[in-house]
C-alpha cells in the first residue's frame, strides 16, 4: 500500500526539470512482441470537453450521452464486509468521485460482494441518480442468467442499470439476445460485452463487427496497448463506446517504474503521479469513452480524477510511452 505513494510525485518535478533517458537509451534490448513496441500511436481525434466538475467528456455514439472520461470499478477494492471500517472509509472514498465530476462505475456479480457494497454505498450516499451503473452478465445458461440479474437488481438497489454488458464474452450466443431483451425491457439503457487479456481481442474485434454493441469494455495500457490495433478501431467503425479496464495492469506497472521520474513533459500537461500518466494514455485514444480504474482510497481517487482533467497526450507521447514498457 505504501508503495504507490512513492510513485506519486509532487509538482516540484516542473523545477526539476528532469526527463526520462533518451527512448533508445530506456527501451529493452529484447525484441518486442507483436503488437507492443510496433503498435502505433492512436491517430488524432476530437479531443473531450470540460464538464461541469472539471472532468473531460466523450460522448456515446449511440445517443451522443455525454460521459466524463474517468469512471470507477469495483473488483478487489470494494470487496469488503458490510458495515465494517472498510466500507465506511469507501464513503469518502466515492464521495470524492462524485463530487469530482465522475459518473460512471462498473462492477459484477463476478467480483465477490462488490454489487452489494455497491448498492448500499449508493443508497446511503444519495448518489445512484447520478450514477452511471455498468454490470454484467457472468453465467452459462439463460436460467442462470436470469436468476442473477435479479440478484445483481436485488444487491444493486435498483431496477434498471445504464448500462448491462456480457463478462467476457461468456456464452454470447445466449446472453447477447438476452440483453437485447433486457433492453428492449427498458431494464439496461446501453448493452455490450467485455474481455480483459490479449488472447480474447481477435474474438471481441469479430462480435464488435457483427454485434454492433453500444459498449465494448477492453484492457488496454502503456504495456498491453494490442487493442489499439483491433478492438478500439473496430469500436469505432461499428460506433460503439469504449470502457477501459487493466490501466494498470492490475499494479503491475506501479512495480515496474519503481521510483523511476516521470518524462520531463508529464509536468507541462499536469501530470503529477505515474497514475495520471497511464491513465492519461488510455483515454488520449480517440475510441475510448471512459477508463474504470479501481481504489478504496479517497486520496488515490482524487488523483485519479486529476488524470480526467487538462491536455491529453500528443501520438508522440504515446509512442514514447508504448516503446519504453515493451
Amino acid at each position: 500500500m505504501n508503495s504507490r505513494r512513492r510513485f506519486l510525485t509532487t509538482a516540484s518535478l516542473a523545477a526539476t526539470g528532469l526527463a526520462l533517458a533518451p527512448l533508445a537509451a530506456c527501451s529493452r534490448d529484447t525484441v518486442a512482441s507483436a503488437g507492443t513496441a510496433a503498435t502505433p500511436a492512436a491517430p488524432a481525434g476530437p479531443a473531450p470537453t470540460p464538464a461541469a466538475g472539471a472532468l473531460l467528456t466523450r460522448t456515446i455514439p449511440a445517443t451522443g450521452e455525454a460521459l466524463p472520461v474517468i469512471g470507477a470499478g469495483t473488483s478487489g477494492s470494494y470487496e469488503v464486509a458490510l458495515g465494517s471500517p472498510e466500507f465506511e472509509a469507501l464513503k469518502e472514498t466515492m464521495k470524492v468521485f462524485f463530487e469530482g465530476g465522475g459518473r460512471v462505475f462498473d462492477t459484477s456479480p463476478n467480483y465477490g460482494n462488490a454489487d452489494e457494497v455497491l448498492g448500499a454505498l449508493l443508497a446511503d450516499g444519495g448518489w445512484r441518480d447520478q450514477c452511471f451503473l455498468a454490470t454484467k452478465i457472468a453465467a452459462d445458461d439463460r436460467a442462470s442468467m436470469e436468476a442473477q440479474w435479479a440478484e445483481s437488481q436485488r444487491k444493486l438497489q435498483t431496477e434498471k442499470v445504464e448500462l448491462l454488458l456480457v463478462h467476457n464474452l461468456r456464452a454470447l450466443d445466449i446472453a447477447w439476445p438476452y440483453a437485447q431483451e433486457l433492453k428492449a425491457q427498458g431494464l439496461a439503457k446501453y448493452i455490450g460485452f467485455t474481455h480483459y487479456i490479449e488472447s480474447g481481442h481477435d474474438a471481441t474485434t469479430r462480435a464488435v463487427r457483427e454485434l454492433k454493441p453500444d459498449f465494448v469494455q477492453i484492457n488496454y495500457s502503456v504495456n498491453a496497448p494490442q487493442a489499439a490495433r483491433t478492438v478500439l478501431p473496430a469500436a469505432q467503425d461499428a460506433g460503439a463506446a469504449v470502457l477501459i479496464n487493466r490501466a494498470f495492469d492490475d499494479g503491475r506497472l506501479f512495480a515496474e517504474v519503481g521510483n523511476r521520474e516521470l518524462p520531463g513533459w508529464a509536468a507541462e500537461l499536469g501530470i503529477t503521479s505515474w497514475a495520471q500518466l497511464f491513465l492519461k494514455f488510455a483515454i488520449s485514444h480517440p475510441a475510448v469513452t471512459a477508463v474504470i480504474p479501481a481504489t478504496s482510497r479517497p486520496d488515490r481517487q482524487a488523483d485519479q480524477l486529476q488524470a480526467g482533467t487538462g491536455p491529453l497526450l500528443s501520438d508522440a507521447q504515446q509512442t514514447e510511452l508504448v516503446r519504453l514498457f515493451a
